[in-house]
């Protein structure tokens, strides 16, 4: 008896092959299998100088996740540094605090800000899909919450950091979900006490929507964050069956609730000119002040998605750093 040829290719399974990949550091298979590099997708050498402190702490132990405190290595008991949250991008599917851009550009901030700076990780889609991320941030903060009023506390802390000034930082994705916490916090943090967060800084905040903006249809193709990963990283992440109206992607979406009356600590927007994200950006600042919220909004002209990190070194770079260092000081009083 003899055999067609769609009698052998219907007998024939063709091996796993990638269908969605993430800068060559995650890849999603089309057996729904997933490789993820120990690799980071920006492999840029660290300058640590030796000015500043660092080491990583557990603070969730049920999920396995890490932070990395940094101090200034000079710094003392006699005089008590802010404390400041760094929450890294990554779309929520890729980032670490141990990547190299991001080590370099907390380095920089223990030393310019004079703080101590908290990095954390948090789970990542698509195995962990949102709102894993927001939930471990809370978890993140809460660990501060606990060093605070614990009789052991980590004498990081403990001996130089003042958990009365709070500022939370997030980056990209990062940046949504320090959104959040602002809005689940609420105004001086009351549930956090004796910890107090005083100011939110959210550089090019990762928000979207089901509609696209002007410059996510019109911008640049080869933009650093292009739109074709943008939606990749919107199609891992998001909770399956859902889209991008999701209130944990578009603040302003159509089942977003109104954050009217909600009181909100002092935020500041940073987004770069060239970057795919601005119109959004822009949109969430200047709708947070239209509702009365205390908003500050600046637009780094001609710079691209995540430029600080990138070139920590860079005029638009050590400009950011003194808006951030501003905005501590004038909300640490």
């Amino acid at each position: 008896m003899s055999s067609t040829a769609s009698d052998y290719s219907s007998s024939v399974h063709l091996p796993p092959y990638v269908v969605e990949d993430c800068r060559g550091v995650l890849q999603v298979y089309s057996d729904g299998s997933i490789v993820r590099s120990s690799k980071p997708s920006f492999n840029v050498p660290v300058h640590d100088d030796g000015s500043v402190l660092w080491k990583d702490v557990v603070f969730d132990p049920t999920h396995d996740l890490q932070l990395r405190l940094y101090k200034p290595a000079d710094s003392s008991s006699s005089s008590k540094l802010p404390i400041f949250y760094y929450i890294h991008g990554g779309g929520f599917c890729i980032g670490s605090f141990t990547w190299p851009n991001f080590h370099n550009y907390c380095l920089r901030l223990a030393s310019d800000l004079r703080a101590v700076v908290i990095s954390p990780d948090y789970r990542l889609a698509p195995e962990n899909r949102l709102p894993a991320a927001v939930d471990d941030a809370f978890t993140a903060v809460k660990w501060l919450q606990a060093q605070a009023t614990n009789n052991d506390p980590d004498p990081w802390l403990s001996e130089v950091a003042d958990f009365n000034r709070v500022f939370i930082s997030g980056d990209s994705a990062g940046g949504d979900i320090a959104h959040h916490l602002a809005l689940g916090l609420g105004r001086g943090s009351p549930e956090l006490a004796p910890v107090r967060v005083r100011g939110y800084i959210l550089l090019a905040p990762f928000f979207s929507g089901t509609a696209r903006t002007r410059l996510e249809a019109e911008g640049p193709k080869d933009a650093f964050l292009n739109l074709e990963l943008i939606d990749r990283f919107w199609r891992l992440s998001v909770p399956i069956g859902d889209d991008r109206d999701h209130p944990l992607v578009n603040p302003f979406g159509p089942r977003s609730k109104s954050l009217e009356g909600i009181d909100l600590d002092p935020i500041l927007v940073v987004v770069g000119g060239s970057d795919l994200l601005r119109d959004r950006c822009e949109d969430y600042a200047s709708s947070l002040k239209k509702l009365g919220k205390n908003i500050e909004y600046a637009e780094f002209e001609g710079k691209q998605h995540g430029f600080f990190t990138i070139d920590p070194s860079s005029e638009a770079a050590k400009k950011l750093m003194l808006m951030i260092k501003q905005f501590v000081e004038k909300h640490s009083l």
